[in-house]
């Protein structure tokens, strides 16, 4: 009886392929990996400290694996690339997730209302992704407009979301260079609405 009470207990593990939520978290991981891995290969006097944020920006990555259930620590660069025009499914609130962005908006932000404030509680991070300013989100479909104003130095951006990824919204590097603070490669406290 004691085995049957084991098996039940056993959480599900998806992997990439399994979920676009999972894909998205695998995708950044492995963006925020090739970033730290270019750091360590061409260092300047900015590298030590470029290498430390990104590596708590993977922490954050992985803690949002985990509560999504998907495999934590996969990394995957391009990975989206084989799906091309996937459009971001509106996936109900999952076992497990508590604490991530899916929880905040179990609904999915695609309903949302321009202007309305979303993605309450969320954090913003970085995907290390080059490219004219953009975001890639999944509650939002590509085409998205989304101003991501960081609280803690009142500064904003107006991006359109282009892929999809394993947060409410994640910046690309030209983004995120126009609302960060200095050092610092994740945004506690930000407010998100849908302008368009």
């Amino acid at each position: 009886m004691a085995n049957t009470s084991n098996a039940a207990q056993t959480p599900t593990t998806r992997a990439a392929a399994d979920s676009t939520v999972c894909q998205g978290l695998a995708t950044a991981l492995g963006n925020n990996q090739k970033f730290i891995e270019g750091q360590r290969a061409d260092p300047d006097a900015q590298s030590e400290a470029r290498i430390a944020n990104r590596e708590a920006v993977i922490e954050e990555i992985k803690r949002k694996q985990e509560a999504s259930g998907c495999a934590v620590g996969e990394s995957a660069q391009g990975s989206q690339a084989a799906q091309p025009g996937q459009p971001a499914p509106s996936q109900p609130a999952q076992g497990g997730e508590a604490g991530g962005d899916a929880a905040q908006n179990p609904g999915g932000g695609g309903a949302a209302a321009s202007g309305e404030q979303v993605c309450n509680g969320s954090t913003v991070t970085l995907s290390g992704e080059g490219g004219a300013p953009a975001a890639s989100s999944n509650q939002f479909p590509a085409g998205t407009k989304l101003k991501v104003t960081n609280l803690d130095n009142d500064k904003s951006t107006t991006v359109e979301v282009t892929s999809v990824s394993g947060s409410c919204v994640l910046l690309n590097n030209a983004a995120f260079e126009q609302v960060r603070e200095p050092g610092k490669f994740l945004i506690r406290r930000a407010v998100i609405e849908k302008v368009g």
